[in-house]
This record gives C-alpha cells, structure tokens and sequence, in this order.
C-alpha cells in the first residue's frame, strides 16, 4: 500500500516522516499523475484558503472527488479536515472557499481560536489502548454537526474532534507533530482490517 500526502502547502513533510519511519511506502502529491499511484490519501494541517486555491490552480478537485467516490482512504487533519467537510463556516469573505464535501459533518474555521490560543489536550481515542493520544490544536476547526453515518471517536469538551465515515477519517488536531503514530494506525486499520508493519496500538 502507498500512502500519499498532500504536498501543496502545511504540514505534510510531518506526515511523510512519520509514515517512512515506520517503514509505510509514502507519495508527495501535488498533481493528479502522482494521486493515482496511491492507494490512500492523507490531508495534512495547514491553511485551508491556500489550499482550496492551490488545488484549483493544479486542477486536482476533479480527481480528489473521483478517487473518493470510488473508495480511495482520506484521512485529514485540521485543514485536512475543512476540505472533507460537507459544509463549513468562517471562510474568507473574499474567498469562495470550496470543499470536496465527502464526509458529512459541518465545521466552523479557526473556532478553537487564533494562533496564539493553541493548546495541547489529553484525548481519550475510541479503539485505542494505552494512554490517552496528546493532540496539539492550533486554530483548529470545531465540529458543529455530525450526520448519522459519521462515528464519533474522540471528544474535546464535549465537541468531536476524530471522526469516521466509512473510509474517511478526519481529526481538528495535529497527532503527527507529537510523532503519534497510533491515529494513522487506526485510520489503515479501518481501511485494509490488517495491521501496517511498524505502526503498532501498544
């Protein structure tokens, strides 16, 4: 199985490191030539503006949508998970943010506060053993609905934070800056039902 990541703009070079390390085949992927060698997909954190504009500019909403229709694995994080919703709020005025709207949850940009307002938290995660995972938010986007496909396996102050639907997944916090490798894990296990080498729950 090769993983791609989103290589246009954030946090991406963290998720490649992570996955390598543990001996995961990775793709960089800035072009739709480079989506179809990968199995599944990885949207990391970043700028969501940018981003939306970035994949306009390299033409790869088409090819996102297609390959997620037909199956192809997402998981995003913060940003990562702004393009997977079906709807959001707090989009630049003079921007016409767009998604590709494939999991069905509603979220609202930078409601966990500005940058200076990030924070780190002690998440409890559904299906995890061990201690609980320490996730880095920074500006991160709050959940503000969950259609009822979507499974909740975290929460924040009573707010979810890690969803699932099917073969998406999505979370508002970074694991990948804190090189916790357990999410991912989770993320491949919901896709292939058999354990990654090297990317263990224990």
């Amino acid at each position: 199985m090769t993983i791609g990541v989103l290589a246009l703009q954030g946090d991406f070079a963290a998720h490649l490191q992570l996955l390598d390390a543990h001996g995961v085949a990775t793709q960089p992927v800035r072009t739709a030539a480079e989506l179809e060698k990968c199995d599944a997909l990885i949207i990391p954190g970043g700028e969501s503006t940018t981003m939306s504009r970035l994949c306009d500019r390299y033409e790869l909403w088409e090819p996102l949508r297609t390959r997620i229709a037909n199956g192809m694995g997402v998981f995003g994080t913060c940003a990562g998970m702004i393009l997977l919703a079906k709807s959001i709020t707090g989009a630049s005025r003079t921007f016409a943010q767009k998604t590709l709207g494939a999991l069905d949850i509603d979220v609202a940009r930078n409601a966990y506060g500005a940058q200076i307002e990030s924070f780190e938290a002690d998440i409890e995660i559904a299906g995890l053993a061990g201690e609980p995972v320490r996730a880095t938010f920074i500006r991160a986007p709050q959940v503000t609905r969950v259609g009822p496909d979507v499974e909740v396996l975290a929460r924040w102050n009573d707010r979810p934070v890690l969803v699932r639907q099917n073969h998406l997944m999505a979370c508002a916090f970074h694991p990948e800056i804190a090189d916790e490798s357990r999410i991912h894990q989770l993320w491949l296990e919901s896709l292939c039902r058999t354990e990654v080498k090297g990317l263990r729950t224990e």
